[in-house]
């Protein structure tokens, strides 16, 4: 606990805000490891300026645990804090504050804490950490560092991935993509309404269906109460267009999200909006009306992690966590889809609670990582046995 406690420290001072870089924590980790005698390998970026990093300790051997975390954090600007965000603050309060104290550097600290018990120890399976980039902004670092991993160390290795879970399985989430939408239409004077096509408009009815498509697909019985919004969420969070009050809008862009359940997809949602806004476009050209609607995708969708596949990994879990432990789904997005796509057996576990995370003053509880280093612990032990399919 007290190394862990130390490594998060250290973890914090690295401003890793996804716009920066986070190489000089890539460093410092790398350096780490090789003082334990454990090689890693970075997968860099195709920019060059980040990398994710992998490494395993222990046998080459089938099976083992991958431990998952993301090395990134969101910015502190605009946020009240009453300390320095990036100098790790014990409260006295049983809590120790910093960015990404939750989110998910204590889950990584913790990792890093027990490589020198796991480099002594007679494992028969391997454990592996794997650290990635810019997951704060779309997953968009994981999918290289999984792609090396099935490729060149494991396809039997069970995922573990750290997010802030109050040290209780997650074993669903749900999907996410990002989305611009921009309504182009004809400017006019605001007196001469049957001369232009206001872009404000047309935009408004598009925002409206997007919140009536919820609806429809509650009436339609597409819900999984396993989740605390048991439905797909579809939500406009900025819009802008226009010049003047006087002038018909030419131009209106409005940027919304898709957060699909596990059990639909991106495409499936999304051709919804895509035909209503065909729909629309046909009216308004019947009436003599110009007008061109176009949406572009902002990341690339991250996939839902479903609730199947996952027996070995989540026995493996709940055998060295507290008995009162359960299953849970969650709607924020993380890197689990994107393993499980690949055929890993993963689930969602680390210290800390989601409410903590992206907020000023974040904190975790020195409980949690107390929690999370005893059930490594016990998880290491678990891997001096030989892996069985």
């Amino acid at each position: 606990m007290t190394d862990a406690q130390s490594l998060l420290g250290q973890l914090v001072a690295f401003d890793t805000t996804s716009r920066g870089s986070n190489l000089a924590l890539i460093e410092f980790v790398e350096g780490y490891l090789e003082r334990h005698g454990v090689v890693s390998e970075r997968v860099m970026s195709p920019c060059g300026t980040k990398a994710n990093l992998i490494a395993r300790i222990g046998p080459d051997a089938p099976g083992g645990v991958m431990l998952s975390g993301h090395t990134d954090v969101v910015p502190v600007e605009g946020q009240p804090w009453s300390t320095d965000p990036f100098t790790l603050h014990d409260g006295g309060d049983g809590r120790l504050y910093g960015r990404g104290t939750c989110d998910m550097k204590g889950f990584i600290a913790c990792a890093l804490a027990m490589v020198p018990e796991w480099v002594n120890a007679p494992l028969a399976q391997p454990i592996y950490v794997g650290f990635s980039y810019d997951e704060e902004i779309g997953c968009v670092g994981a999918p290289a560092l999984i792609k090396r991993f099935v490729e060149h160390y494991s396809t039997t290795a069970h995922v573990i991935v750290g997010e802030p879970t109050n040290m209780q399985p997650v074993v669903a989430q749900k999907g996410a993509t990002n989305l611009r939408t921009t309504v182009t239409g004809v400017e006019a004077h605001s007196s001469q309404v049957n001369q232009g096509t206001s872009a404000i408009h047309v935009a408004a009815r598009l925002v409206t269906f997007i919140e009536d498509t919820m609806a429809t697909l509650v009436e339609e019985g597409k819900v999984d109460d396993a989740f605390n919004v048991p439905h797909t969420s579809l939500h406009v969070g900025k819009i802008q267009g226009g010049t003047a009050i006087n002038i018909m809008a030419r131009e209106c862009t409005f940027e919304w999200e898709i957060r699909h359940l596990p059990t639909e997809t991106f495409e499936e949602v999304f051709a919804r909006f895509e035909a209503y806004a065909e729909t629309l476009k046909a009216e308004l050209e019947a009436r003599g009306k110009t007008v061109k609607i176009t949406t572009e995708a902002l990341n690339v969708t991250v996939p839902g992690l479903a609730d199947q596949g996952n027996e070995n990994v989540l026995r493996l879990a709940k055998d060295h966590l507290p008995a009162a432990c359960c299953n849970h789904a969650v709607a924020y997005a993380t890197e689990a889809g994107q393993f499980q796509g690949q055929g890993l057996q993963t689930i969602i576990l680390g210290p800390g609670s989601i409410a903590q995370a992206h907020q000023p003053d974040e904190y975790i509880e020195k409980s949690e990582l107390a929690a999370c280093v005893d059930f490594m612990t016990r998880m290491g032990r678990a891997l001096e046995v030989p892996f069985e399919e």
